[in-house]
């Protein structure tokens, strides 16, 4: 079900009409190269999405190819969160001239080629997180959590500093699973919402650097700003289930990715290397 056209909520959950907006013409010869704000996959890893100082593109991951992409002569897309493979995404300004304010999220349908729905706040949005039923965004130190059908709130969390937005989210239907920071250094909060149970994980000492969870949020794995070691979680439990070693001098972990069947583990860091680990199905010794 696609969320209404112009509704806007507010980070308190008040609702307010909002006007319409319209992207202009796809790109044509561009005059510069555009300068690349950020890239995201989709949900399954099939697609992913770059946001550009003129707007945004979508790819295909195999075959590789441009999808579609589409100019904005106002400003720049900071963040683009796809659903799927469908024509809904969540957009948020960024670049040195924002098409939107940073502190708005805004629902892009493609087909309209226009927004129909925008959540606004009094500070940066750091991170927005798709589901079909969830709208996830998140903040410095706190996250928001909307109903995509009309963007009600549904649930609200206060975290540690959170500037690099760290958020999971698991996408299938089967299972409603939340992995964000705690109120603590190094804490993970995981909400598994089918149970109505909050776990809290005391995952590293230093501050979290990344976290992922697998499709169907069973497994949480984490990495520090030491960036020496990945941990994997039982999210259902809070118990460690693997730890992996990336390496021994320090490194920023940029990236942690589960394959679709849980059994490969992929982490890259600034070190200019893709571990990938096998993660048995039982725990380690």
């Amino acid at each position: 079900k696609r969320p209404p056209t112009r509704m806007t909520t507010t980070g308190g959950g008040r609702r307010v009409e909002s006007s319409g907006m319209s992207a202009s013409a796809p790109f044509g010869s561009a005059k510069r190269p555009e300068e690349l704000l950020s890239l995201s996959f989709n949900q399954d890893s099939g697609c992913f999405a770059c946001g550009t100082d003129g707007g945004f593109r979508i790819y295909n991951c195999d075959p590789f190819k441009e999808t579609f992409r589409r100019r904005f002569d106002s400003g720049g897309i900071g963040q683009v969160e796809m659903l799927f493979r469908c024509n809904i995404l969540a957009l948020v300004g960024g670049g040195r001239s924002p098409r939107y304010s940073p502190n708005k999220v805004m629902i892009w349908d493609d087909h309209q080629s226009r927004c129909i729905g925008e959540l606004s706040f009094r500070v940066e949005v750091r991170a927005v997180r798709l589901r079909r039923d969830r709208v996830v965004v998140v903040l410095e130190h706190k996250i928001y959590v909307y109903n995509f059908a009309d963007l009600k709130i549904l649930h609200q969390t206060d975290t540690v500093a959170n500037p690099l937005g760290l958020c999971a989210l698991s996408p299938t239907q089967d299972s409603t699973v939340m992995a964000c920071p705690g109120l603590n250094k190094g804490q993970v909060r995981v909400e598994l919402y089918d149970l109505g149970v909050t776990k809290f994980i005391s995952a590293h000492d230093g501050e979290l650097a990344q976290l992922q969870l697998t499709l169907d949020g069973a497994l949480l794995a984490t990495a520090s700003e030491k960036g020496t070691l990945i941990r994997v979680y039982d999210t259902a439990t809070a118990t460690l289930m693997h730890e992996f070693r990336r390496g021994a001098d320090r490194a920023t972990v940029y990236s942690i990715a589960f394959a679709p069947g849980k059994d490969f583990l992929a982490v890259s860091s600034d070190k200019g290397t893709v571990h990938v680990y096998v993660v048995p199905e039982r725990a380690s010794a």
